[in-house]
């Protein structure tokens, strides 16, 4: 019976690559080892050293309240860098191992869905905590938890500016006029913003310069435990809700009013988001666009919108609908690979150690990813990485990927004989010329960059 490419979509497209063995387990239910993965609890990262963000945090704040501001600059990099490296390093060698890739192809979707960067100071520390505590405990349960669940961590405050945001009209507001304070204090609209144009309704999803407006004040007093002046008081580092800094009063947000009191007023809006329409479709465009092709086919973004719809935003639901969908089972190749999914693949594919033991070996182990420009946790916006090919396929950056193979082929040449290898990570999506050009190489070395650099492994 003639080999079909299911088993190397169902691993390279909706997984993280294939492993040697892996398609010979996978050929006979593809679709079947997609879903059963979706089956028991999310794993959670094991390894130690990681800490949490409230810990994190606290001695952040202990810092700044113990040093000047000189010491403060050096000593909070100081602190943060070094748990950023874990976090990486142990997110790389879980992406490795794992035997569920696809619930992790899914974590790395939500957490790039929900994006905060490092490049910002004050989430450097948390970044890698708020996809532990916020992302991979919610990603089998309902969308509306775990929205809600990334809308308060800390760094999602922190990196959109919510902790000190104050209503015109709150008590701290009065307060600051009746001493006629120079204090500046205002609403900060980026985290009702982003929410509505890239965490639930999508850009085109209806809502007006009002609604943001309303929806800011909603959030005011989302904030973190902690801190000095006014935004003292609370656990260091955990969600706090500040009465004095929100807004009193209904607002209206969508042609409705949420007359709520307190922090219950924004977890009453976000509901009401998620299950939105505009959100199921806006979701359903992205999983389509990630997971099927840069232009997502309208069939297969309706057929998982109404499963979003019609179970209450349960998302494995909207993954089976996912896998259901028969767009996503053809050929050609409908994606090329980020530079994450290339990294991932060839560390799975040539089954590499992640050595996390000292931070030289966790910079080593995640060199790669900032050579070919997608370092973790640090996209450009709020909006996260970009999912299409006109991103990613430029000349220099495809020069820099076929280089990057080329010293591994140097490196691993030896240890692997390409001609065995490709058809076990490539199966049936393994063309004709990639298999002669590969049997013809002059040397292991160039053999297996052929491999690594063949238009088969850069799609998915």
């Amino acid at each position: 019976m003639q080999e079909t490419p299911a088993a190397a979509i169902a691993a390279n497209r909706y997984g993280l690559g294939a492993r040697p063995g892996d398609l010979a387990a996978i050929a006979s239910d593809p679709r079947g080892w997609l879903r059963g993965q979706l089956a028991g609890p999310p794993p959670q990262l094991a390894q130690s050293g990681l800490r949490g963000s409230a810990d994190i945090l606290a001695e952040a704040s202990r810092i700044r309240q113990e040093k000047g501001a000189q010491d403060q600059q050096r000593q909070i990099p100081r602190l943060y860098r070094p748990i950023y490296l874990r976090e990486a390093s142990a997110r790389l060698a879980f992406a490795t191992t794992t035997d569920r890739p696809f619930l992790e192809r899914l974590t790395w979707f939500w957490s790039n869905h929900f994006a905060v960067s490092v490049d910002k100071l004050a989430v450097l520390g948390v970044a890698g905590a708020c996809e532990r505590e916020a992302i991979r405990p919610h990603v089998l349960g309902r969308f509306a938890d775990l929205l809600l669940a990334v809308e308060r961590h800390p760094a999602m405050l922190l990196y959109l500016d919510n902790t000190s945001s104050v209503g015109p009209g709150s008590t701290l507001a009065q307060r600051l006029a009746r001493r006629r304070s120079a204090a500046s204090v205002g609403i900060n609209e980026n985290l009702g913003r982003e929410i509505l144009e890239l965490h639930t309704l999508g850009v085109d999803g209806g809502y007006s310069q009002a609604d943001v407006t309303a929806f800011a004040r909603v959030l005011t007093g989302w904030s973190i435990g902690g801190g000095k002046g006014r935004l003292a008081g609370g656990e260091p580092g955990r969600f706090l809700f500040r009465p004095a800094l929100h807004e009193p009063g209904p607002q209206r947000v969508l042609g409705q009013s949420y007359a709520q009191p307190g922090v219950e007023q924004g977890e009453a809006v976000l509901q009401a988001l998620a299950g939105h329409p505009a959100t199921a479709r806006h979701l359903a465009t992205k999983l389509a666009r990630h997971f099927i092709a840069d232009d997502p086919p309208p069939a297969a973004v309706e057929r998982i919108s109404r499963a979003f719809l019609a179970t209450d935003g349960d998302l494995p639901a909207v993954y089976a609908a996912l896998v259901d969908a028969p767009e996503g089972w053809e050929m050609p190749l409908g994606k090329f690979k980020t530079p994450a999914d290339q990294v991932i693949s060839v560390f799975r594919g040539l089954q590499l150690p992640v050595a996390s033991g000292s931070e030289a070996q966790q910079r080593a182990a995640l060199a790669a990813f900032e050579l070919l420009g997608q370092r973790s946790w640090s996209p450009g916006s709020p909006a996260g990485w970009p999912d299409r090919a006109a991103d990613w396929n430029g000349p220099s950056a495809l020069l820099q990927r076929v280089e990057w193979a080329d010293a591994l082929g140097q490196r691993f040449g030896t240890l692997h004989d390409a001609r065995q290898l490709a058809p076990q990570l490539l199966g049936a999506t393994l063309g004709a010329g990639t298999r002669s050009a590969i049997a013809r190489a002059a040397s292991p070395a160039q053999a297996l960059t052929l491999l690594l650099a063949a238009p088969e492994f850069l799609r998915r």
